[in-house]
């Protein structure tokens, strides 16, 4: 489990590149000048460690060496790095989102919201309390209120901001308010429901080739844990009006089987981070 570690600070536009930028230096975020050198508070570059491991924008090793922890950039990383280090794609927002909520480590609250918590709207308190019920369910280990009351605070800010700003220069949103996937009236969170263009084809296409299951049927895609329904919070129609999208468009070809009711969809399996790159390649030609 992975609770509190982000130190309170929900992940910023531009944290991502700035932490790539130091990673010539794999041993950067133990460094005792790191602040100094990346231009954050203390307690931020602990933050921003968090985030990089997060969204899967670097790996963890051990150096052979003396077995100390490294950060390298992963895969998903480098074309972060080489085609939107700005965050300015939905499909770039969305991966980011489904990294960050597509496992119980290291940001168990997050994965719990858009994996496991039904509840389309909920007050704190109540959220809260069905967290701590949720994990005295499934785990030995004891947290405490007030870490599991900052967590919940920071996913909510991380989403939505009341003074939600279209300036890019803006420097301390949160690029994840992009995806309109929660909103907070009069202290009560609602999970919104997204368009899939909101979400982005290379995006959803992404995650099913991480789900890695050559037949699917729409209604696991709706309502199994790390697909579209849950990380996403799509609904049924807007499900299927990708796939026929999908089909229409993807280099990768799929078939939507809707004989006898199965409704079934059979995905082409590639390599994810190969599909992702030729992606961004190609829209990065589109755009020249």
């Amino acid at each position: 489990m992975g609770f509190g570690q982000h130190q309170s600070f929900y992940l910023r536009t531009y944290w991502l590149r700035k932490a790539i930028q130091q990673l010539d230096n794999n041993r950067f975020f133990y460094e005792k000048n790191a602040s100094e050198l990346i231009g954050l508070g203390t307690n931020m570059v602990k933050s921003l460690k968090h985030w990089i491991e997060a969204t899967d924008i670097c790996e963890t090793d051990k150096r052979n060496s003396d077995n100390k922890v490294i950060h390298t950039i992963s895969p998903f990383g480098k074309i972060f790095n080489d085609y939107d280090p700005y965050i300015e794609m939905n499909d770039t927002v969305s991966i980011i989102h489904y990294h960050i909520v597509d496992s119980d480590e290291p940001s168990t609250t997050w994965y719990w919201l858009f994996n496991e918590y039904n509840k389309n709207s909920f007050g704190k308190d109540e959220a809260l309390n069905d967290l701590i019920t949720w994990i005295n369910k499934n785990y030995d280990s004891k947290n405490s209120t007030d870490t599991l009351e900052r967590d919940l605070d920071c996913l909510v800010k991380q989403y939505f901001s009341k003074n939600k700003s279209d300036d890019p220069e803006e420097v301390i949103q949160s690029p994840l308010t992009a995806l309109n996937l929660i909103e907070e009236v009069d202290g009560r969170i609602y999970k919104r429901n997204p368009k899939f263009e909101d979400i982005g084809l290379t995006a959803l296409m992404y995650v099913l080739l991480k789900y890695g299951q050559s037949e699917i049927s729409i209604d696991e895609i709706e309502k199994n844990k790390n697909l579209w329904g849950k990380v996403f919070n799509l609904q049924r129609s807007e499900i299927v009006r990708a796939i026929e999208q999908l089909i229409n468009t993807s280099k990768y070809p799929l078939v939507f089987d809707r004989t006898n009711r199965l409704d079934l969809v059979r995905v082409t399996l590639v390599d994810p981070i190969e599909f992702l790159k030729e992606e961004y390649v190609s829209k990065e030609r589109a755009l020249k």
